[in-house]
C-alpha cells in the first residue's frame, strides 16, 4: 500500500506541471475554416428576424441542457436550441443535428458575421457544436450534459481553441 503514495505524488506533480504550462502558455490563434465564394450573400432572413432570433436566444439563457432536448420545458441540447429559435422566430426548419448544420446556409467570413448567423465548430473537420451568434464578439449555445445554455465569447482560450466555420441562414 505505502509503494502506491509515492506513484501517486509523481503522477499528480506530473499532472500539475502540464495544467501549468498550459496555463503559461500564449493563448492560440483562431482556425477559421475557409469560407465558400460569399459575393453578394445577404441571407435568406430579414435584418428584423436576425434580431428577433438573436433576442430570443438571448432569453434562453440559462435554460438546462438535456441531449436531444429541443423545448424550454425540457431543455436543449446545441442543434435543438438552434432549432427552436430559428422555427419560432423566423418559421426556418434548420437540420436536427449539429453536423448536418455544417453545410445549412451559406458559409461566409468572420469579417461578414452578423447576429442571427451560426457558429459551427468542425474540429477535423467535422461539425461537433454549433452556436447562434449575438454580435460583439459573443454567442449562445447549449454547451453539455450538466450545463445550461449560455453566452461565451468566440475569443476565449477555449473556442479560438477550435476551428469555426460561420454560416448564414
Amino acid at each position: 500500500m505505502s509503494a502506491s503514495v509515492p506513484v501517486l505524488g509523481f503522477w499528480s506533480a506530473f499532472v500539475l506541471a502540464l495544467v501549468l504550462t498550459g496555463c503559461a502558455s500564449a493563448p492560440p490563434q483562431r482556425q477559421e475554416l475557409p469560407p465558400f465564394d460569399t459575393a453578394g450573400v445577404s441571407g435568406r432572413l430579414s435584418p428584423e428576424q436576425a434580431n428577433d432570433i438573436t433576442l430570443y436566444a438571448i432569453g434562453l439563457v440559462g435554460t438546462p441542457y438535456r441531449y436531444g432536448g429541443n423545448t424550454p420545458e425540457t431543455g436543449f441540447d446545441c442543434s435543438g436550441l438552434i432549432g427552436h429559435v430559428y422555427a419560432t422566430r423566423a418559421g426556418a426548419k434548420p437540420p436536427r443535428t449539429v453536423a448536418a448544420l455544417q453545410n445549412w446556409g451559406t458559409q461566409i467570413a468572420a469579417s461578414d458575421l452578423r447576429s442571427g448567423d451560426l457558429v459551427v465548430f468542425a474540429p477535423g473537420g467535422v461539425a461537433t457544436h454549433a452556436g447562434i451568434y449575438v454580435g460583439a464578439g459573443r454567442f449562445v449555445h447549449a454547451p453539455s450534459t450538466g450545463g445550461e445554455v449560455r453566452l461565451d465569447a468566440l475569443n476565449s482560450k477555449y473556442w479560438t481553441s477550435l476551428p469555426v466555420a460561420f454560416r448564414r441562414p
